[in-house]
């Protein structure tokens, strides 16, 4: 009746998980719905949003951008636009094309051209920057604040010489206030994602003039990508050499203006694959802020001291953008020329000790094979041989245990009125027979570091993403596309996550009750029962995960499955209490049959 009652409220808890874990994703992370009114905010104000202006809650993924379809018809139009008015200056770098306002002296057209949006061969580049009053609005601007001088802003027209911007290439912005003072922005770019930009003025006029360089990136939280308990999307910035990670778009709506108090390496906005942040060269005399400015509109602003210059002289100030896909190995990069912990703009977590190893083998075994699908399975099989020798000392606990299984089974059946002293009694044999019964759970304890890491690595490195594998695997940092229930996509219908089981997942939960079969069965019938359960109520937990994840979790589970049948082969004893206690089982079912 116990047992009955224990397995009872196991099964209770299984549809627990699914359902709650269903109802949970669409309660924390709702689908798209449709947008309100987009209004312009003028980029140059530094008062925020008024109280009520609360932003519109709306369903984002990994990759980010642009959900809802009138919003997506609304940027196209707008872009086809936009991007023609204005005598644009094109942007012609290796890893960014698009272009720069002239009015505003805005970077406000950008896009990847080392990423598609999809994995469709045709797809077009991810689309970073979009100009203002765009649904996907993001763009940087640089200028200045001033004390008694007039200074260029949003609607100023600049005059541009050079470009387009390239490597070779650099281009100048310059404006004349007509009252004495010349401003100017050189910009240069190099190959990969960073834009450096000189702000200069030049005072001709009779006295001195205040002036305070700013940069500010201005973006909607429209396009953000999921900012998950485990992966931050919104603010970040680097202060007194650290990087956080803890501000979010609701934190910066509650507080409207949130102050950074110290040394301020960098800022910006992230998401999970892209960033865009201000690098200022001199951090001691730069101050870091993020804004709401009201529905759905968010800016980061760099603004250095104030400076007086003499009339006669002029002053420079130095910035750079970085506005790109968060690659591993660039951000390192640009953390060896200067840039202090940018390599941590990926939020590798507390593991990232554990991480960054990772990624780096299995960039290594891509490099060999030329298919991540295939690096990851190379790496589940170097885990599983680094791993062989506690295997070993597994299977031989596990022949322990079976050696005195019989002995448990007079101890159950002795003491089955008194559990405490049923336990007492079972610790006592363990220690007689110097029997660890938890030994066999070493194995599977190493590997949650490496599970977890995997799992990190698929979830933040953009170096798997669009990664293809076989057949319809088309991106391994992406959920098993095809689903049963749907006939593989043949009825026109999309299951709930917690019933999206693909074959991946099918693959999963079979190949993981084989390998719990192969386990010494649980002295209690309750717990031999969730054992049972266990591998079917994995499957569907881990079907939404990445397709990649899964790859190694089945590669793991049938590498274990070959190790306990070969092991088994080296220890005759285990053999013979599998067969044992199989036809224990068969018998005691023959007799409950006849019975009933």
């Amino acid at each position: 009746m116990e047992n009955q009652r224990n397995i009872i409220v196991a099964l209770v808890l299984v549809a627990l998980l699914l359902f709650g874990w269903d109802s949970a994703m669409q309660y924390f992370y709702p689908q798209p719905t449709e947008p309100v009114e987009q209004t312009t905010v003028d980029p140059t104000v530094t008062t925020t949003a008024a109280e009520d202006e609360a932003p519109t809650s709306r369903g984002r993924d990994r990759e980010g951008g642009l959900k809802s379809a009138s919003d997506i018809e609304t940027e196209e139009r707008d872009l086809a636009t936009a991007l023609v008015e204005a005598d644009r200056v094109k942007i012609e770098a290796p890893a960014i094309s698009g272009s720069i306002n002239p009015v505003g002296a805005r970077i406000d057209d950008l896009t990847l051209n080392r990423h598609t949006q999809t994995v469709a061969k045709d797809s077009p580049p991810v689309r970073l920057f979009s100009p203002d009053g765009t649904p996907a609005q993001y763009f940087t601007q640089f200028g200045w604040v001033g004390q008694g001088v007039s200074v260029p802003d949003a609607n100023t027209v600049w005059q541009t010489e050079g470009g387009p911007l390239s490597p070779d290439s650099p281009v100048t912005l310059t404006w004349n206030n007509g009252e004495g003072q010349r401003f100017g922005i050189e910009l240069t770019v190099d190959d990969n994602y960073l834009i450096t930009a000189k702000q200069t003025v030049a005072n001709t006029g009779s006295g001195p003039v205040v002036v305070q360089p700013y940069g500010f990136i201005n973006r909607t939280s429209r396009t953000a990508s999921d900012d998950i308990w485990n992966v931050q999307s919104g603010p970040i910035y680097n202060l007194d050499g650290s990087v956080e990670f803890g501000t979010d778009y609701d934190d910066v709506d509650d507080a409207k203006v949130i102050e950074e108090q110290g040394q301020t390496d960098w800022l910006g906005f992230t998401d999970i694959y892209w960033l865009s942040t201000l690098i200022p060269s001199d951090a001691s005399g730069a101050e870091g802020t993020f804004r709401a400015l009201g529905n759905e509109h968010y800016r980061a602003d760099l603004i250095y001291d104030p400076v007086t210059i003499q009339p006669g002289k002029q002053y420079s100030r130095t910035t750079q953008l970085f506005a790109g896909a968060k690659e591993s190995e660039v951000l390192s990069a640009y953390e060896k020329q200067g840039i202090n912990n940018f390599s941590f703009a990926i939020d590798w977590g507390w593991f990232f000790w554990f991480e960054k190893p990772i990624l780096w083998l299995l960039k290594a075994l891509h490099s060999i094979v030329g298919n991540f699908g295939v690096a990851i399975i190379l790496l589940t099989v170097i885990v599983r041989g680094v791993m062989f020798p506690i295997a070993q000392k597994q299977f031989a606990s596990m022949a322990s245990m079976k050696a005195i299984q019989p002995k448990l089974k007079a101890l159950q059946e002795r003491h089955k009125d008194d559990k405490q002293q049923l336990q007492q009694e079972m610790m006592k044999l363990y220690k007689e027979e110097k029997v660890n019964p938890l030994a066999g759970c070493l194995p599977m304890f190493l590997q949650i570091p490496v599970f977890f890491a995997l799992y990190k690595v698929l979830l933040i490195a953009i170096d798997t993403r669009h990664q293809p594998f076989i057949l319809w695997i088309k991106d391994l940092s992406a959920p098993d596309p095809l689903h049963i229930l749907n006939l593989f996509g043949l009825l026109d219908f999309q299951p709930p996550s917690f019933l999206a089981i693909g074959v991946l997942a099918l693959l999963l939960g079979i190949t993981m009750f084989l390998q719990f079969k192969l386990n010494p069965a649980q002295m209690d019938p309750a717990q031999q029962q969730v054992f049972m359960i266990m591998p079917w109520v994995l499957m569907f937990v881990m079907a939404p995960f990445a397709a990649g994840l899964l790859i190694y979790w089945i590669t793991s589970n049938t590498l274990t499955i070959a190790q306990q049948q070969y092991l088994y082969s080296r220890h005759p004893q285990l053999k013979e209490a599998a067969a044992r206690e199989a036809e224990e089982k068969k018998r005691k079912a023959e007799e409950a049959k006849a019975k009933g």
